[in-house]
């Protein structure tokens, strides 16, 4: 389990120069309800302006790549989401990699792994975001269970090769279904899923991870990728980001720090400028 974080993606020629860079910020793009969804409001055509404005915005800042979602959707599927889904995604995905010079990825929640390497596949992004690749969680949508030999078929079959897997570790808003060895779990991920690299992340959306479970994964794997994926922010980054390969960003960097907001340029700004430093 001791390969080099730069060996972990030299598969991949989108991700290697700029993830070589330690650490490494991935800016969220979060979608309003899209068509479908019980919040949509019709408004397809502001969805796609404010998403390209906020890549833009991610990029101008220093992000070092965009990780789109549809954080709108909620209530949202366990699994496979509908197909107007699927289309909105991947139009929008499309337009942010043609518009943003930065690697960009999907993440379609709840859980639909096969619709997001398909998206990422036709509109070649960088990376997928699956919240859960193998294993199994109790979440508000009920029980979960990974289809990590479903999905790496599916690249293969795309010849979508490219295409990155980041993988949630004990995702947020979940619970596992029973307890395990974390080593074991962790050493699973990697060569039995085949993962990328593994997020780990607080208890839900904007909350900071727990240090002393930060410290207890990098400590299982000193020379692999992990990166935080929830609650980082101005006060606490410099510590996280010195138990990390990098962090996905949402909620900080947005007006009031509101999840639902759009983003703060300021903040931003802010947040890559300490990441720099520690660079």
């Amino acid at each position: 389990m001791g390969r080099s974080l730069q060996s972990n993606f030299a598969l991949f020629p989108a991700l290697e120069n700029i993830f070589a860079r330690k650490p490494f910020l991935i800016g969220m793009v979060h979608l309003p309800p899209l068509p479908g969804s019980p919040n949509y409001r019709g408004d397809f055509s502001e969805i796609m302006a404010r998403a390209l404005r906020e890549a833009a915005i991610l990029q101008q800042c220093g992000f070092d790549a965009v990780l789109c979602e549809n954080l709108g959707d909620s209530p949202y599927f366990p699994e496979a989401v509908p197909n107007e889904t699927v289309a909105a995604m991947a139009i929008i995905a499309d337009r942010i990699k043609s518009s943003a010079a930065l690697p960009v990825g999907i993440n379609v929640l709840r859980n639909d792994a096969a619709a997001a390497m398909a998206i990422a596949a036709a509109a070649q992004l960088s990376f997928i975001r699956v919240n859960v690749l193998t294993g199994a969680l109790v979440t508000d949508q009920g029980l979960i269970q990974g289809q990590a030999h479903r999905l790496l078929r599916l690249r293969k079959n795309l010849l979508a090769g490219h295409v990155a897997i980041f993988a949630d570790l004990r995702v947020k808003h979940a619970e596992p279904l029973v307890a395990r060895d974390l080593a074991q779990e962790i050493e699973e991920y990697f060569e039995r899923a085949l993962c990328s690299a593994i997020i780990v992340s607080g208890t839900g959306s904007g909350k900071p991870v727990e240090i002393d479970f930060l410290q207890q994964v990098r400590r299982i794997i000193p020379a692999r990728p992990v990166i935080i994926g929830s609650g980082l922010n101005l006060e606490n980054a410099a510590a996280m980001l010195a138990l990390a390969d990098g962090a996905i960003v949402g909620s900080a960097l947005k007006v009031d720090g509101k999840i639902s907001n759009a983003i703060d340029p300021s903040r931003a700004e802010a947040l890559v400028k300490i990441c720099r430093v520690l660079s």
